[in-house]
């Protein structure tokens, strides 16, 4: 059947699709399920035919009976850095692009909210830059004029110690007298939630976290109650053991990235609900591109031997019920925004997850833990109208989401290829 944008847009009022399988982004596929939706919200998601009175007068059968065809919710990316390219792969370009001023780097990265799109991506939490970019994009969406594009969400600069990791994304908490006033500082520039870097980075040539936490415990629990009072989440960028213990104490609202985290933390994680963002992505891209990338035998075989181990520790994760959110990381080195989402559920389902959990993971999981204040990545009745239909089955193999697909967005048909233009999809 052709799915034309007319019919798919509800301008004419509610459209009632009939799908062969209906993932609503939380549990369980249903086959042959019903979608109802207007150009606002959603009115019903069920494996059951739905009430006459959300359809249109007098209508008795589907506007379109797709068997062939999944529907699901739209992705949400959990982790992105919107101000940067990760496309670009050159170091030397990498470093020039961010001599760009303020106002450059936001204008290069409105054209990406179209790509988000078409891929299917509806929101993105975007997790920290000194430039402005996040917070002007956040502030794009909420006005009235704006174009279709991904909801997103900044915290503005990240938060770290003077002289530590991460002023090339943040501004140092010694710029404010104390942790409320960091807080407040934050919220008044339009943070929408604040961003946390607990540690350094990994030390590729020993395969380990070698330095010192930057936050204690005691100063992130702080960090933690100050936002929570404030209206506003928390999340941590970390990895080794000591910084993953001291985010947990703390009650974190997510930790990002978690590399080293071990069996204990995983279940201390469970039951205090801080949520996990692995993003595997912009390390398998230094192991997959080692040699273009000038690393040694060594530093490649100890990055192999995290990435073993963060798959073994998300495997852990998702039998112990941890609440697994896909990031990518996008605009590292070598993650583009929306094709490193894909690669990142890629790596994920390699990982061990079930297509399922990879697409909860994706969807539902971020929806409902992250705290936007608006219901999407699920179907049911009041969600956003964003969803994907495809021909392509997802639980097939999650690859299958880079394909051809239709992306419905608040009565906004948006169409991708079956071309994916990238490598290993």
């Amino acid at each position: 059947m052709n799915l034309s944008p007319e019919l798919l847009s509800a301008a004419g009022g509610p459209v009632w699709l009939q799908a062969g399988t209906l993932l609503d982004g939380l549990g369980a596929p249903r086959c042959a399920g019903h979608l109802v939706y207007d150009a606002t919200r959603i009115l019903y998601a069920g494996a059951e035919a739905p009430p006459a009175a959300l359809l249109r007068p007098g209508q008795a059968a589907p506007d379109a009976v797709l068997p062939g065809h999944t529907v699901l919710p739209g992705l949400i990316e959990a982790h992105a850095h919107m101000f940067l390219e990760g496309g670009e792969q050159n170091p030397e370009r990498r470093a020039d692009y961010l001599k760009q001023t303020d106002a450059e780097l936001t204008a290069r990265a409105v054209p990406r909210l179209r790509r988000l799109l078409e891929l299917g991506v509806i929101a993105v939490r975007d997790s920290g830059d000194k430039n402005g970019t996040g917070l002007a994009l956040q502030a794009r969406y909420r006005t009235a004029e704006r174009e279709p594009m991904p909801y997103v969400d900044s915290p503005g600069p990240a938060i770290h110690h003077q002289g530590r990791y991460g002023s090339f994304m943040g501004r140092p908490m010694e710029e404010y007298p104390s942790v409320e006033a960091c807080v407040d500082g934050r919220i008044a520039e339009g943070a929408f939630r604040i961003k946390l870097l607990a540690t350094g980075i990994i030390n590729f040539e020993k395969g380990a976290v070698l330095a010192k936490p930057q936050m204690p415990a005691e100063e992130l629990a702080r960090f933690t109650a100050v936002a929570r009072a404030r209206g506003r989440q928390t999340f941590a960028h970390c990895s080794g053991n000591d910084g993953v213990t001291n985010c947990i104490a703390a009650r974190v609202d997510t930790i990002e990235h978690g590399f080293f985290v071990d069996d204990t933390q995983l279940a201390q994680m469970r039951d205090a609900d801080v949520g996990w963002v692995p993003t595997f992505a912009p390390v398998q891209f230094q192991v997959d591109k080692a040699e273009q990338l000038g690393w040694s035998q060594l530093i490649r075989d100890n990055l192999q031997r995290i990435l073993d181990g963060h798959a073994a520790s998300l495997r852990k994760a998702a039998a112990l019920g941890v609440r697994i959110i896909a990031g990518s990381d996008a605009g590292s080195h070598g993650v583009p925004h929306g094709w490193g989402l894909i690669h990142e559920l890629r790596w994920m389902e390699r990982a061990g997850l079930t297509q399922l959990q990879v697409i909860n993971a994706a969807t539902g999981a971020g929806g409902t833990r992250l705290g936007f204040p608006e219901e999407f990545g699920v179907l049911r009745a009041g969600a956003k109208p964003r969803f994907m239909l495809t021909e392509h089955d997802p639980l097939a193999a999650v690859a299958n989401l880079g394909l051809a697909k239709t992306v419905v967005f608040d009565g906004r048909v948006f169409t991708q290829g079956d071309d994916p233009a990238v490598p290993g999809l």
